[in-house]
């Protein structure tokens, strides 16, 4: 089987298999900065990550893309 053959084999194993997920819709979670009050997306799979060294009561954090300031969750409150 030639190289191409098998390039082409193997592409079409992954659109029909999707192994790594590529297909799937990616999640977002609102995070506003506490200081600017600016909002951004962040991928619901980071902030998972982040869950791992919290404490149960603790909020995860990131830092602000556009003032380097302390993001959290939006609250789903409109009044936030």
């Amino acid at each position: 089987m030639d190289k191409n053959k098998k390039q082409d084999n193997f592409l079409k194993w992954l659109d029909e298999e999707d192994p790594f997920g590529l297909n799937d819709e990616m999640e977002f979670i609102i995070f506003k900065c506490l200081d600017c009050g600016k909002k951004d997306e962040v991928p619901d799979y980071v902030v998972e990550e982040f869950h791992f060294d919290l404490d149960q009561n603790e909020e995860v954090e990131v830092e602000c893309p556009f003032c380097n300031g302390t993001m959290r969750q939006a609250k789903k409150d409109p009044s936030e």
